[in-house]
């Protein structure tokens, strides 16, 4: 049998275990709201780039290669496709300017 003084100790008040709980969701409930409005206001956004009409080059082989016209550079009388990543010799190809889907 417990004295008094050790049931006073070892009990546990159902209500301190209530409001841990809602103190925990609260805080929770803010920090989920803090990120998600601070990712509302951070936006990263690539500049809109004006690539020109598109174009179709029907290559000598046969082959076709869909582009835009801004992408197309003419250097030492070569045809290059220059994209963001690469460089392509698109020489001899014919350039026709017509809406590709």
């Amino acid at each position: 049998m417990l004295s008094q003084n050790e049931q006073v100790f070892t009990e546990t008040k159902p209500w301190f275990k209530l409001w841990s709980i809602y103190i925990l969701g609260f805080l929770v409930l803010i920090l989920v709201g803090l990120y998600l409005y601070s990712q509302s206001l951070i936006r990263v956004e690539a500049p809109k780039e004006e690539l020109g009409e598109k174009v179709i080059i029907t290559m000598p082989s046969g082959k076709t290669v869909y582009t835009y016209e801004n992408l197309l550079v003419e250097e030492e009388g070569k045809l290059l496709y220059k994209g963001e990543l690469n460089t392509i010799d698109l020489t001899g190809g014919v350039v026709e300017h017509q809406n590709w889907e």
